[in-house]
């Protein structure tokens, strides 16, 4: 891949937004009336230079940054946060709303500094973050502007590298390791070779960092497409089993014969075929044959996409289900008195590891519950039919069980019978499997009844037309009235009573639902 040459005569010709360059006129002229010395730095200057759309910006400062930050916010009437009281880091945002504002959302952090601007700029991660513009520049034509840039930094920008600063980047803040990888995948950029090998030296430092901070990175990184192969190049810098430690146990666990690759390469494989059934990526083994046969509309992709909290969505979380689903193989492998290789249970226990795993992480609890109902439930999809289309009655219960996560995971078992199969994929089997998704979905958006029955009887009616106590028994009932409601059974309170009259024998006993 060729990238642009930064054009360093005229850096800012690409500033996307005119108005965060006048809102940095105005802080200019707020610090330069202080003679209070600062400079732009790092992530912004990059952005404009790569003529990206950027509305957050970060100034150093030869002060007090917390206290410049607010002097900055009451100013302008702007929001102050405070980031980091030690390091003296803060935030102001500005939502646009403001008349002295333009455009939308805008944020500025504000970092101290002491020494010269190029000590700091030495400080920083990689070439490509470490170049400054003086802000008294702000006042000058954007044509004239000059980049401090002591490390060639515009040098890496044009050819596409990621380089270390210097031997104590990961040291000085380990979180880098993954920002590394992070950044050169949303960029398209490459790791070069000797900051590699200073991840591989100083990866098991990664265990150290926030679990907060790690999360924000990996959702960062599972976001962009293609995320599933650069899981594989994290193994290979050895940051994937410190970050998940849980996954180094399932590395050459050997499986059924049906099964390509062993559980680890197939839950990185799960991750790259999630995104190919997505849309989001390729799939090297099977091509648009394949994909044609996966059921998809503007609803589900609008579904997958949907954020569920700050920084994630549907996609991101379906992929981290994908890589965590078989976590718990290793500890439930065992051959059968058939000499059969089984893993019985792998699905709850991992379900339950994954949980344990996300909160470490920090994740919050709604995104640790889809995930974790994700996991659980990923084999549900083909066990509701064992010939033939699923009954409403399986097909209800599949939804009362996995809720809102339902329609995501009939795509993670999509992408478990890819990385199953592997390059031995049979297209007349998956288009049974895809055909029975389909079946599913369809079910789901045309007959809500199946998902949701409407109320027809309630506790009370039991209660006062068969003389029933109160208790977990009257639950049990409209449980299985909800259930013959799904199946056609049951479509009015008539018919609902007659058939509680039914159970009244044997009014906690249970069906198995079909398969």
């Amino acid at each position: 891949m060729s990238f642009r040459k930064p054009d360093l005569k005229n850096p800012f010709k690409n500033l996307y937004d005119p108005g965060i360059w006048k809102l940095l006129g105005k802080v200019r002229n707020y610090l330069a009336e202080r003679d209070i010395e600062s400079y732009i730095v790092g992530g912004f200057i990059r952005d404009v230079l790569l003529g990206r759309r950027t509305a957050d910006v970060d100034i150093a400062v030869a002060a007090d940054a917390l206290e410049i930050a607010s002097l900055v916010a009451d100013a302008f009437g702007g929001k102050y946060v405070p980031l980091d009281d030690i390091n003296k880091v803060a935030r102001v945002i500005f939502t646009g709303n403001e008349k002295s504002m333009s455009g939308g959302r805008q944020e500025i952090d504000f970092s101290m500094f002491s020494g010269g601007i190029e000590e700091d700029l030495a400080r920083r991660d990689f070439t490509i973050d470490a170049m400054a513009v003086d802000l008294r520049q702000v006042d000058k034509n954007i044509s004239d502007i000059k980049i401090i840039d002591p490390f060639n930094g515009a040098d890496d920008l044009g050819n596409g590298v990621i380089r270390a600063v210097s031997d104590e980047v990961f040291t000085s803040d380990a979180v880098r390791l993954l920002r590394a990888v992070r950044l050169g995948a949303e960029l398209g950029f490459r790791v070069e070779s000797d900051t590699e090998e200073l991840i591989r030296r100083d990866s098991h430092l990664l265990s150290g960092v926030a679990g907060e901070r790690v999360r924000e990175e990996m959702l960062r990184l599972l976001a962009v497409p293609g995320a599933g192969r650069i899981l594989g190049y994290l193994d290979e810098l050895f940051l994937l089993t410190v970050i998940f430690p849980e996954l180094a146990n399932s590395k050459g666990v050997e499986q059924p014969k049906e099964h390509y690759w062993d559980v680890f390469e197939h839950s990185i494989a799960t991750v790259i075929a999630v995104e190919f059934i997505l849309g989001q990526g390729t799939w090297e083994y099977a091509g648009e044959e394949a994909l044609a046969a996966v059921p998809w509309s503007p609803v589900l992709n609008e579904h997958f996409d949907r954020e569920v909290s700050s920084g994630s969505s549907r996609k991101v979380l379906l992929k981290l289900a994908a890589l965590l689903h078989d976590v718990c193989k290793p500890e439930t492998r065992a051959i059968d008195t058939n000499g059969r290789m089984r893993f019985l249970g792998h699905a709850v226990e991992g379900a339950a590891l994954a949980a344990k795993i996300l909160e470490r992480m920090r994740f919050s609890g709604k995104e640790i519950k889809m995930v974790e109902t994700e996991v659980k439930h990923h084999l549900r999809p083909m066990q509701m039919s064992q010939e033939g289309m699923p009954s409403d009655r399986a097909i209800y219960r599949y939804f009362r069980d996995t809720g809102e996560t339902g329609l995501d995971i009939l795509y993670l078992s999509l992408a478990d019978h890819l990385a199953t199969r592997g390059p031995e994929l049979d297209l007349t089997g998956w288009r049974e499997h895809t055909g029975l998704v389909d079946y599913v979905i369809n079910r789901h958006f045309e007959k809500e009844n199946v998902i949701t029955p409407p109320k027809i009887v309630d506790g009370y009616d039991i209660m006062k037309t068969f003389g029933i106590s109160p208790g977990p028994e009257i639950g049990e009932i409209l449980e299985k009235v909800r259930e013959a409601q799904a199946s056609g059974e049951v479509t009015t309170r008539e018919e609902a009573l007659s058939f509680i009259g039914k159970l009244a024998g044997s009014p906690g006993s249970s069906e198995r639902e079909n398969g």
